[in-house]
């Protein structure tokens, strides 16, 4: 059976050039190409691939963001393939993740490809997981919450205090906090706000939805792996199924 391959990249003679050497691979079936992050999360999700090729470096959404959007999934091999991050390099040297450098040559390619495949012929998974997840606690920076989010509202700029939302609610490129009976709407992507909030006291339960742990009264359990999230304020809000991971997150909190 072929290793089914994807090749994330936004420089398109990257991707060039990797589907190149791929084609010529006889255990190897290429099953589709993303210019970026987004693209990337929504093809392993929907093709589940066995092995990803994964920039580090692109704009929006970068290679440690996308290994972090697939928390709770199925994890395939990754070769991370950067230009000049040594200190991820390092890290993956470490949790024996494999990486290519660029510029990189057929030997190099061919090094880490074989590495991916016998790690998948040994079907490694749960050994995957916790490499990717030591992986990323070491290239990450230490996280520094906000303790408030700055709103411009009739030509001011009013401080909500983040321990004062309730939920914030996410629309294209903009968010809605909701704070009581009041709103405000900020102008920033659920990705990049979300990374600002503290996991210990925010879950995000949806696409569109990032919920303060501390105002959920009940879980209420739907069909296939859903459930009701019911605020103290009476706000019925849905955790969808591809959050599924952020149960133990609100259980733990309220255990």
């Amino acid at each position: 059976m072929k290793v089914r391959t994807l090749i994330v990249d936004d420089e398109p003679l990257a991707r060039g050039r990797l589907s190149q050497l791929l084609k010529k691979e006889s255990d190897i079936e290429l099953i589709g190409e993303c210019a970026n992050g987004r693209e990337a999360l929504a093809a392993i999700k929907k093709d589940s691939p066995d092995l990803v090729f994964l920039d580090v470096q692109m704009p929006d959404l970068d290679g440690f963001a996308v290994v972090e959007g697939m928390r709770g999934e199925k994890l395939p091999a990754i070769i991370f393939v950067t230009a000049h991050d040594k200190f991820a390099l390092k890290a993956f040297e470490v949790h024996a993740v494999d990486y290519l450098l660029k510029p990189f040559d057929r030997e190099r390619f061919q090094t880490a490809l074989r590495r991916a495949l016998d790690r998948l012929k040994q079907k490694q998974a749960t050994d995957l997981s916790t490499q990717l997840s030591a992986l990323l606690a070491d290239v990450k920076p230490e996280a520094k919450f906000v303790d408030r989010i700055p709103v411009k509202t009739a030509g001011r700029v009013v401080f909500v205090k983040v321990d004062d939302l309730d939920w914030i609610e996410g629309a294209d490129n903009y968010v809605s906090l909701h704070v009581g009976s009041a709103s405000h709407l900020v102008r920033e992507t659920m990705t990049s706000f979300s990374a600002r909030l503290s996991p210990e006291k925010f879950a995000r339960i949806s696409r569109s939805a990032i919920v303060n742990i501390e105002r959920i009264k009940e879980l209420q359990p739907l069909f296939h792996g859903e459930y009701v999230v019911l605020l103290r304020d009476g706000t019925k809000l849905t955790l969808s199924r591809n959050y599924r991971d952020k149960l133990d997150q609100i259980l733990g909190k309220a255990s």
